[in-house]
């Protein structure tokens, strides 16, 4: 999507509920502006799929026909960044609303918001300072040989970038928006609640295929000499499987070319006849420590603000549940029920909630009897105690 394209958007209910309260109908109209520029600057920011960029070997460098698919990229970035503080420019630069002559007495409600309009204001000056500062940087950075003589750094850096630039316009709504009511992220940035759910996703898949490397690493460490390629084999087609998942494409790129030089490294092995077991030990080794490193995600602050919220909501059910468990049990089950549902969305953060969470999904427990009810409700309320969230 070109940055000369108009892209669909549509402010949140919350942002127009905060909109529409200000009386100063000049200011909000240029807020709206400003509103809509950013809602249309992160949607063309994320539109961008790096897999037409990779190849299947992490050796390559970039080359002319690389220049030629990225150079339109990078123009866009900018002129996407380019398009939200001009319009932040034409609407705010140097201009503050006026909290009153000395003097002149004014009406405490005008008094007040004209002091929120001057704070977000300032607050919008500020993240446009920042985002222009990004603007340099990005043309900095593709000037540094140690960037673009390298396909996966390159690639790594533009991906950096174009995420850098949507957290700030994010922060640009999230922080001038509550400059006049509580609100939260999810409530009025725009896309937040997509990329939420993308990191959701990508932590439970990478979870899945955590266990599953793990479990085939303690299959090489017992397998006979006749197995030792079999398992070779196997592995193989798990890690194409997971190449083909949604979650892969939201990996960061530096750590697809990872997955890219193990699975490599894995299909040469998966072809030798009478493999050494040894060989193949050292790579599914350093498999298995790479993808338990990706458990990392779980400190983006995007998950951890959503898993603080889940695990409260959590919380909050399973004492609801608990003081219905002798009055009404089947209402106390349907509680639980909901609570497990909503801790399925935590899956990838504890390997022992992750346990529950499986056989949960498998186990109908609004059905459940009262002792087991009351069982599964303590274990939830244990493992959901042990999260250890930032």
């Amino acid at each position: 999507m070109s940055a000369d394209t108009p892209a669909p958007a549509s402010l949140s209910p919350r942002l127009e509920e905060l909109l529409q309260s200000l009386s100063d109908r000049p200011f909000a109209d240029r807020l709206r502006a400003v509103y809509d520029a950013a809602s249309q600057a992160i949607l063309r920011l994320s539109d961008l799929d790096l897999l037409r960029y990779e190849t299947a070997s992490v050796e390559d460098s970039p080359d002319l026909s690389l220049w030629e698919e990225m150079a339109p990229v990078i123009r866009d970035t900018v002129m996407d960044v380019n398009v939200l503080l001009n319009v932040v420019r034409e609407h705010f630069a140097l201009r503050a609303p006026v909290v009153g002559s000395p003097g002149v007495e004014q009406p405490l409600v005008a008094t007040v918001e004209a002091r929120r309009a001057k704070d977000a204001s300032e607050l919008l000056q500020g993240w446009m300072q920042q985002l222009a500062q990004g603007i340099t940087q990005l043309g900095e950075a593709m000037r540094n040989p140690a960037i673009v003589s390298d396909r996966w750094s390159l690639l790594a850096e533009i991906q950096r970038l174009r995420e850098r630039f949507r957290e700030q316009i994010g922060n640009l709504v999230f922080e001038s928006a509550s400059a006049f009511g509580p609100v939260t992220r999810q409530q009025v940035v725009p896309g937040y609640e997509a990329e939420v759910q993308a990191a959701v996703m990508v932590r439970a898949i990478v979870a899945d295929l955590s266990r599953i490397v793990a479990a085939r690493l303690a299959r090489v460490r017992e397998a006979e000499p006749e197995d030792v390629q079999w398992n070779a084999q196997q592995l193989q087609t798990e890690l194409d499987a997971f190449g083909r998942t949604v979650a892969y494409r939201h990996l960061r790129a530096q750590d697809k070319r990872r997955i890219i030089e193990l699975r490599g490294r894995m299909g040469k092995l998966a072809i030798q006849e009478s493999l050494p077991r040894a060989d193949l030990l050292a790579v599914v080794e350093q498999l298995e420590a790479f993808v338990r490193s990706l458990s990392g995600v779980n400190q983006r602050q995007v998950l951890v603000s959503h898993d603080r919220e889940v695990w409260a909501g959590c919380g909050v059910r399973l004492e609801r549940a608990l003081g219905l468990m002798e009055a009404d049990a089947p209402a106390a089950a349907r509680t639980v029920a909901e609570a497990a549902a909503s801790a399925q969305s935590l899956y990838g953060r504890d390997p022992r909630l992750d346990g529950f969470l499986r056989k949960a999904r498998k186990t109908q427990l609004s059905q459940l009897s009262l002792p087991e009810l009351r069982s599964t409700l303590e274990v939830l309320q244990s493992l959901l105690a042990g999260l250890d969230i930032p």
